[in-house]
């Protein structure tokens, strides 16, 4: 069982910048993939991004490529999304997500998560 604890939403200006944290407890958190998701009121839930266990090259939802960066502190139990360049667009709910997994696929799809954290809202005003 993990238990992830999303944090570091809020209101911010188009053009502007947040840093999502997603605290992990329960098991060691350099056992499981990370993923990003997002979801706007009467949208799907949206891939954002994704990286495994050990770190390694980021993986992004097209929408936030270049504008968006995952990063994770194993020793810290902690994984981020740096949010910069914020849109309009860009408001929604944040999840952060893990499960057990250690090939090679990018995991893109919310039902290959396990574990989720209760979400963040992000509002980016124009």
């Amino acid at each position: 069982q993990v238990l992830l604890v999303e944090s570091g939403g809020g209101l911010a200006q188009a053009g502007g910048s947040l840093r999502l944290s997603c605290a992990a407890s329960g098991r060691a958190f350099s056992n499981y993939y990370l993923g990003w998701f997002r979801q706007a009121p009467g949208q799907e839930c949206e891939f954002v991004a994704a990286m495994k266990s050990s770190g390694g090259v980021p993986r992004y939802g097209e929408s936030v490529k270049s504008r968006f960066a995952i990063s994770r502190d194993n020793a810290k139990n902690t994984g981020y999304l740096q949010l910069n360049d914020l849109k309009p667009e860009d408001t929604a709910v944040y999840y952060c997500a893990t499960t057990e997994y250690w090939g090679s696929q990018v995991l893109r799809a919310a039902d290959q998560y396990l574990y989720w954290g209760q979400g963040t809202q992000v509002t980016v005003s124009s």
